[in-house]
């Protein structure tokens, strides 16, 4: 059968196709193979596409090899007849038109001419493929699944830290990785950002980027022992519990209570909007212990189990469905004096020195993101025709294509600039917040963009681009909203 026949049969985009053809034409110099590698080459090429992997499962099955040889070049491709409806019936029909299911990987190319980052080095380019390798096989494999559930399988949670995905950071004597440097957390972030599964990775960057800083920094010795280990190895998840349901990005308004009583903390009030919330085996809480509006705020970990704290809903979100997002409950939870972190009243100025990488990290999801959502229609603009003609190559659709390109590249400038500020220690407030909502803001507009260029099919959620448009809606909102980042911006300017 010809090209094209092979195209739908693999369920593949033509773009995608032609990296499988590359792939095919290096395996051998004649550009030949069999069936179960052609298989096998497919699985390489994109191993958590469901449908490709249904398809190719039936088509080359491995235990069945096919012993015709298949030609991968510009002529025909010969391989035994395959009815109509698929070897197995209309079940597994393959649709003409497939859609794509997934984001390219980080390090791929929109084909145009790219930036040369110098912001890594080799062993970041190395951490990368292991980064993509697990993503590959321990979370788009199950996203649809988890996406159901609302939460992730906290199995691989542990598997991440024993791949050496969770606290780089922390020392190797507590089982952590023993070198801090946050461009081994960026390399996570623009990995699973650039992911359709991006909302399944989200409980490892918020781990690594926004709770462990409190625990190297705060922890005393005793603490670390207990719990760095877990930590690092996956056997303690985190969340940080701030917002609550009267209070959103000002602080000076939480009212969770803490009471001091001989050794413990007598905790009352509740929280909202918390990531991992439903997963968390410890909370860091922002509490209240003492009136004063900022110097009465303490931070404590609340540990999975302890008596009167509950979970709440796993809240159903416009997107991100795979990150649970919960309310939680504290109704006299005893917290030992020996959970606090760091000294009492001290919680606001700890917050304030975290709050630049959190925002930093988000910006670093939000770049990564844009460039993966401008790739899929500039793929889609290519492929999709109107008119007689590819409809990228009308100067309005162009033209559009520019402005995104354009201020991707900015973007991508600006953040790994700031990353190189946060590895010299020089990463200020008003930065960190100049990045967030300028990124974010950028996200959303090439992310509308995409919708809008892939017309009926970017309202389908079968294809990347419409998910990618839900997920990236909050984008703007968590981690301080726009127009907080714009009076910090301002402030900082004396106004």
């Amino acid at each position: 059968m010809c090209v094209a026949r092979l195209i739908r049969l693999i369920g593949m985009q033509p773009a995608l196709f032609h990296r499988c053809r590359q792939e095919l034409e290096a395996c051998t110099a004649e550009g030949t193979v069999r069936g179960s590698e052609l298989r096998e080459c497919v699985v390489a090429v994109a191993p958590f596409v469901d449908h490709v992997l249904e398809t190719a499962q039936l088509a080359f099955n491995a235990a069945e090899p096919i012993d015709e040889v298949v030609t991968v070049l510009y002529g025909d491709v010969h391989t035994p007849s395959i009815p109509p409806g698929g070897m197995y019936g209309t079940q597994f029909a393959i649709p003409t038109h497939a859609p794509p299911r997934m984001y390219r990987s980080s390090a791929a190319t929109t084909g145009a001419a790219s930036m040369k980052r110098t912001i890594f080095e080799t062993e970041h380019d190395l951490f990368r493929a292991s980064v993509q390798q697990f993503l590959e096989t321990e979370i788009l494999p199950h996203h649809a699944e988890w996406s159901g559930a609302g939460k992730v399988d906290k199995e691989m949670f542990r598997k991440a830290g024993k791949a050496g995905l969770l606290g780089m950071a922390i020392p190797s004597e507590f089982e952590g990785g023993g070198v801090d440097d946050f461009r081994y957390n960026a390399v996570i972030g623009e990995v699973f950002s650039a992911s359709v599964a991006g909302a399944s990775g989200m409980c490892i960057t918020l781990h690594n980027d926004i709770c462990i800083p409190y625990f190297l920094t705060y922890s005393t010795s005793e603490q670390r022992r207990r719990w760095m280990p877990g930590l690092a190895n996956g056997d303690l998840m985190t969340a940080l519990a701030m917002t609550e349901p009267a209070t959103g990005s000002d602080l000076s308004g939480i009212s969770t209570s803490a009471r001091l009583e001989e050794d413990h903390y007598l905790l009352n009030g509740s929280k909202t909007f918390i990531t991992n919330g439903i997963n968390a085996d410890l909370v860091i809480v922002v509490v209240r212990t003492s009136d004063d509006p900022h110097g009465g705020l303490t931070l404590l970990v609340v540990e999975d189990g302890m008596d009167g704290f509950e979970r709440g809903r796993n809240l159903d979100k416009m997107g991100l469905h795979a990150q649970d997002t919960a309310e939680l409950f504290f109704t006299d939870v005893e917290v030992p004096v020996a959970n606090r972190l760091g000294e009492e009243g001290s919680g606001f100025l700890q917050l304030i020195a975290n709050l630049p990488q959190e925002r930093l990290s988000i910006a670093v999801g939000a770049a990564a993101g844009a460039e993966a959502a401008l790739e899929l229609t500039i793929e889609y603009a290519r492929d999709r025709t109107a008119f007689g003609r590819p409809i990228g190559r009308f100067q309005h659709n162009r033209f559009k294509l520019a402005e995104a390109k354009t201020e991707v590249d900015i973007g991508r400038v600006f953040v790994d600039r700031l990353l190189q500020a946060h590895l010299e220690g020089e990463l200020t407030i008003e930065q960190a917040a100049e990045a967030k909502w300028w990124t974010t803001e950028m996200l959303r507009r090439v992310v509308d963009m995409g919708v809008q260029m892939h017309g009926g099919y970017g309202y389908m959620l079968e294809y990347p681009i419409a998910q990618a448009y839900l997920d990236a809606r909050v984008q703007t909102i968590y981690g301080g909203t726009t127009e907080i980042m714009k009076e910090i911006i301002g402030r900082g300017l004396g106004m």
